[in-house]
């Protein structure tokens, strides 16, 4: 089968993500109310959202308690102070202004009822892509479509990343996370495809690539390889203080669209030279 990269430049970028939000659905194994953290603060001129609410009951019909009174703030690298105000439209914390930039470290703070929650993380750099394509593979006589993104890993550095992957207008949904602990330093591709199997010849796909910090990867990595079967699904561990679940990330992020009718495919023998 023939190859066909398009050159990184070309493609759509931050704008085309304005109205899409990640899909976070978490099964939280916990019978005492915790409080639930997620933050995951970007590059992208996107507004800010930081989510906070507790547990509920597995046989309550709400997905999450939200907490609506929380003290939620971010402290940047020359201790500046950025207030995250509630939002009832976002349902989440926002704050329009705020701008993360590259090796710089943010602290959160969120208070709950008198207790504090707290976490630190420096933003990765981000590690640039250079060509793009598509894939398609019969797996189990099921035919799976997937966007590639081939890039040279920068050697000597723990680099993690991680990928969202929105399918014909649907909200963003996690896909998965990668490291290179087995690649350091290689030319490397990278399968992005989706959760639900519904990418296919005509599709218009957007994946947003994040390079993250090696905690949001643990977090996202032990999410990944949760058994939705089991009966007690364990919680991924959290980067926040104080017992809270969730996350705190702070990441170079960058927006990709696919539209695979114009792609010709190549073989799976491809993404390894």
């Amino acid at each position: 089968m023939k190859r066909f990269f398009i050159p990184a430049i070309f493609l759509l970028l931050c704008q085309l993500l304005s109205s899409c939000e990640e899909i976070i659905d978490i099964n939280l194994n916990d019978a005492d109310q915790r409080v639930v953290i997620e933050a995951d603060l970007n590059n992208l001129p996107n507004t800010q959202v930081i989510y906070v609410s507790r547990t509920v009951p597995f046989n309550d019909a709400r997905p999450r308690e939200i907490v609506a009174d929380a003290v939620v703030m971010i402290v940047g690298p020359r201790n500046n102070v950025f207030p995250f105000v509630y939002s009832e439209e976002h349902q989440g914390y926002i704050n329009r202004s705020f701008n993360v930039r590259e090796n710089a470290t943010y602290s959160l703070s969120v208070t709950v009822d008198g207790e504090v929650y707290e976490s630190t993380e420096t933003m990765p750099v981000a590690v640039p892509v250079d060509s793009v394509g598509m894939l398609r593979e019969n797996i189990f006589n099921d035919t799976y479509y997937f966007a590639t993104l081939r890039f040279q890993d920068p050697a000597g550095v723990p680099n993690y990343y991680k990928y969202n992957v929105s399918v014909d207008g649907k909200p963003m949904k996690f896909f998965s996370v990668f490291s290179d602990k087995f690649n350091d330093g290689l030319y490397v591709t990278h399968q992005i495809g989706s959760v639900d199997n519904d990418i296919e010849m005509t599709s218009r796909v957007i994946v947003r690539r994040q390079s993250i910090s090696a905690a949001v990867y643990r977090y996202w990595n032990e999410f990944q390889s949760t058994n939705p079967g089991s009966a007690a699904p364990a919680n991924p561990t959290s980067n926040i203080s104080n017992g809270a679940l969730g996350y705190f990330g702070v990441s170079s992020a960058t927006v990709y669209e696919f539209d695979f009718s114009t792609y010709q495919e190549f073989s799976s023998q491809d993404t390894s030279q």
